[in-house]
């Protein structure tokens, strides 16, 4: 069991961030903002994929219409991904955005952060102050000769002391780097020095098959020491992917409350069915069954039943045939041709 980080609570649309609060897979749309129709669609397919919240560009004032296009079409929270001009972040607000995304030190003076804070504090609105590798302050990078971990933390901290000088703390942090083990550092430094709710992600990790391993080892190392609270897979790929990836990095770790976790044998030579294509038939049908249970895939009717005794249902291959077992215990012999269609029956009765 994983202790999570002690960290403050805060409220983005109907959902909470950090404390107890599950922890929320997030995404970002990738539609040009001026395509109001085609950001719409692509949200309601995050939000049916099991998106926890939404971010979107808004580059220009012209693109706050998103926002109320967007709010008036899927039920998750929308979070506006705001720089240097802080009236876009102003409009956002008053348009009914859920959570704001600046980097404070690239919208302008004290008195421009002081206004937004104002608009979000009137409203509700947490603030995610977000810091990358390029976004560090000169006299910081003069400081470290490069965006360290140590650069990135007291980037984002100096961040945050712009907001609490106005006595606002509806703050969400994230600090990301496309270089993992800086990644790592940076979160582990920040979590020591705040109670922030921490957003977790590698900034650029790459196209899918790259951008997963990556975040899983960055994201997942986090995640196993109780430090965040909310996530986002980066991909260069269709946004759907970096929440079925993030919901599978929550999966391994036990940190999911609900939806089906696999087992699955890698298989050798004693294997005598199709398992590589019964495994991907069946995850790819239990991909929306939101029951919290573990089935097994394997491939040996002699050590399968036994090796994944802990599954609370699974199949075992033999020759031409295999078997149907729930915690250990072995239910019936099929054919293989009805392995997976019996499995699927057993899940349904659960």
């Amino acid at each position: 069991m994983i202790e999570r980080r002690t960290s403050k609570k805060v409220k983005v649309g109907d959902i909470f961030v950090g404390g107890d609060a599950p922890i929320a897979v997030q995404s970002m749309l990738n539609v040009p903002a001026s395509n109001v129709q085609g950001n719409v669609e692509q949200a309601i397919r995050l939000e049916k994929a099991g998106c926890d919240i939404v971010r979107t560009a808004v580059p220009a004032q012209k693109n706050v219409n998103l926002i109320e296009a967007l709010k008036s079409s899927i039920t998750i929270p929308v979070v506006a991904d705001i720089h240097f001009d802080y009236k876009i972040a102003l409009e956002c607000a008053a348009a009914g955005v859920d959570k704001i995304r600046i980097n404070p030190g690239n919208i302008g003076d004290d008195a421009r952060v002081h206004e937004v804070v104002k608009a979000c504090r009137a409203k509700n609105i947490p603030i995610r102050i977000g810091v990358n590798s390029g976004s560090v302050e000169k006299n910081i990078l003069a400081k470290y000769g490069h965006p360290t971990a140590e650069a990135l933390c007291e980037s984002a901290m100096y961040h945050v002391s712009l907001l609490e000088k106005f006595d606002f703390d509806d703050i969400v942090i994230s600090i990301k780097s496309s270089d993992v083990p800086t990644m790592i550092k940076a979160y582990q430094l920040t979590a020591e020095r705040c109670t922030y709710p921490l957003h977790l992600g590698v900034t650029e990790a790459g196209t899918e098959r790259m951008g997963i391993i990556k975040s899983a080892a960055g994201i997942g190392a986090l995640l196993a020491q109780g430090i965040g609270d909310t996530i986002r897979v980066s991909l260069t790929a269709d946004p759907t992917k970096e929440i079925e990836a993030g919901k599978d990095i929550l999966s391994a770790l036990g940190l999911k409350k609900e939806g089906i976790t696999f087992v699955c044998c890698p298989t050798c030579g004693r294997t005598q069915v199709d398992l590589i294509g019964l495994a991907n038939r069946a995850q790819e049908a239990l991909k929306d069954v939101k029951k919290n249970i573990k089935v097994a895939i394997m491939g040996c009717v002699v050590n399968g039943p036994g090796e994944a005794r802990e599954a609370d249902i699974g199949i075992a291959g033999g020759d031409g045939c295999g078997l149907i077992f729930k915690k250990g215990e072995i239910l019936r012999k099929v054919p293989e041709e009805q392995l997976l269609d019996e499995l699927l029956a057993e899940i349904e009765k659960m």
